[in-house]
């Protein structure tokens, strides 16, 4: 570490000081509290991001984001140069940075040591880009994080206002040479665009485009949809409502809040439409919904796209003669709905995985396969196509014996393929995706739903003295501490016809999730209110 570096940390240190006895961890989200909170560990981050470029020799990115959170929190979360999320191993040194307090002479020989540990030299090169959402406290937070790695000899790349799934694009793109697509903004919206027009008009007999309204979440996808909403304005109209001009972020409205409420979001006109959506603060989530004929509102979350998008791979896969030869399968936690499960393995006979809850554990499963789809049921998520299917793909379009209609149904796997942005879910990307699948297969949001019914679920939080009292199993399916909890949650679902129910541990503060399912909604209701009352009593 040179003594340039030493004064400019020391400098950082003294215009953000850590605040005495603040505890952060970095999980699924990286570091993510309350913004005014946020400036010491910014120091930390940028720091960091520039030593992982240096060991990865490549560009990483940093988002400055917290996503679905209300306005007066932020956070920050590093991608790596794939545009995968941050290595688990380097979890574990963001970690060790944030325990640090602010005294130089411990910081240094603490990051001299990471330095000889990682075979870091000061003069390595590195590149880090920067990125960040709408919230006030946004730039300033970024530009710490800016300072911190040239402090470290590194390059900055400030694309400023984006989607966290822009910028995961724009990392990946940087890193691939431009094989994967162009690294700016206007590189994301021309392929993105481009194939979606592409796939439009290549497919007969297309279905017309139904108007769709869009709840933008007063955030940063707003201003990035009036882009695409001009681009695409020939082939389908979009309305964007909460676009940041009247409402606060995330406020009554977003993906998150119309999931978690079962609800629509304030500030959407309710009649005009029979299509509509909500994504989230920075635009990785992705919720349908509608208002049917009984004034009902109906909601189609993420097992509901993982069906969708498996459809259509698998009907396309069919034509184009590579179904026996493409291994096409859809990652689930044990949040997803039992029916979509059901549906999928026994309706579709496409293969189902089960992982622990988190992108992390769902991306790195997708990789099994060819075709690897995978969504929370929160929205987020996206499919990632295997090198050896795409190669497939390209034989089959330059096959002359191939049919007019098997190579028809390769190349909109193509075009589809890309649409979708295989680095990490994509509000934007997955609802281009939608749109054209349900158009191509003449399916308005009615006939979508209708394709299974759900159980009724319902999920609780049970607030404990420890958390890590619960450990489980099975992808979180079942627990094996405390003794006789699983006994006990297995003896009451065993009352109810097609009752479900696990309980896991929270990631990030004393609580113990409650998920259940039945056939009625009082029967889930009631399942899950005798769960939580176990829980109580073995976690005294």
């Amino acid at each position: 570490m040179t003594h340039i570096a030493k004064e400019k940390l020391a400098t950082l240190l003294m215009e953000y000081p850590k605040p005495a006895g603040i505890v952060m961890g970095y999980g699924t989200a990286g570091f993510r509290a309350r913004a005014d909170t946020l400036p010491w560990i910014m120091i930390r981050i940028g720091i960091l991001a520039a030593f992982r470029s240096k060991v990865k020799r490549a560009c990483v990115g940093a988002m400055i984001t917290a996503s679905h959170n209300p306005e007066y929190d932020n956070g920050v979360k590093l991608i790596d140069p794939y545009g995968e999320m941050l290595e688990q191993a380097w979890e574990v040194y963001a970690n060790n940075l944030s325990v640090l307090d602010d005294d130089i002479h411990i910081l240094s020989d603490y990051l001299e040591n990471l330095m000889n540990q990682l075979n870091i030299q000061a003069n390595d090169e590195g590149i880090v880009a920067i990125a960040y959402d709408t919230r006030q406290s946004s730039p300033l937070l970024a530009s710490i994080v800016k300072r911190a790695a040239q402090a470290f000899y590194t390059t900055i790349m400030d694309f400023e206002l984006m989607t966290t799934p822009q910028l995961h694009y724009a990392v990946r793109c940087y890193n691939d040479n431009g094989t994967y697509g162009h690294y700016t903004e206007a590189g994301y919206f021309d392929k993105l665009c481009t194939a979606f027009q592409n796939l439009i008009e290549m497919t007969p007999n297309i279905q017309r485009f139904e108007p769709l309204a869009i709840d933008a979440a007063n955030g940063i996808g707003a201003m990035k949809l009036a882009y695409m909403r001009q681009t695409l304005a020939k082939y389908i109209h979009i309305e964007i409502f909460n676009d940041g001009t009247r409402g606060h972020l995330n406020e009554k409205c977003g993906a998150d809040y119309v999931k978690l409420y079962q609800k629509a979001p304030d500030g959407i006109p309710l009649t005009n439409y029979s299509k509509y959506c909500s994504i989230d603060g920075d635009a990785d989530r992705l919720i349908y919904f509608f208002i049917d004929k009984n004034n009902q509102f109906r909601l189609l979350d993420g097992d509901r796209f993982s069906v969708l998008f498996a459809s259509f791979l698998a009907m396309k896969l069919k034509e184009a003669k590579l179904a026996d030869d493409v291994k096409i399968g859809v990652i689930q936690t044990a949040y997803a709905n039992g029916r979509s499960t059901d549906y999928l393995v026994n309706k579709m006979h496409v293969p189902v995985a089960c992982v622990p809850t988190g992108v992390k554990h769902l991306h790195h499963k997708a990789l099994d396969y060819d075709i690897g789809v995978y969504f929370e049921a929160n929205g987020h998520g996206t499919v990632i196509f295997s090198s050896e299917l795409k190669s497939k793909i390209k034989m089959v379009l330059e096959d002359p014996k191939r049919t007019v209609e098997e190579r028809l149904a390769a190349n909109q796997i193509r075009a589809f393929i890309n649409i979708i942005n295989e680095t990490v879910g994509d509000a934007i990307a997955d609802l281009l995706a939608t749109e054209v699948i349900l158009s191509i297969l003449h399916l308005n949001l009615e006939g979508w739903l209708n394709l299974y019914d759900d159980l009724p679920q319902r999920q609780l939080k049970v607030a404990v003295r420890d958390r890590t009292m619960i450990q489980t199993t099975d992808a979180e399916r079942r627990c094996v501490t405390p003794p006789h909890l699983q006994d006990c949650i297995d003896e009451l679902v065993s009352k109810y016809p097609s009752g479900r129910a696990f309980v896991r541990p929270s990631g990030t503060e004393d609580i113990v999730r409650v998920y259940a399912e039945a056939l009625t909604q009082q029967e889930a209701d009631d399942l899950a209110d005798k769960v939580r009352v176990v829980v109580e009593q073995l976690t005294k």
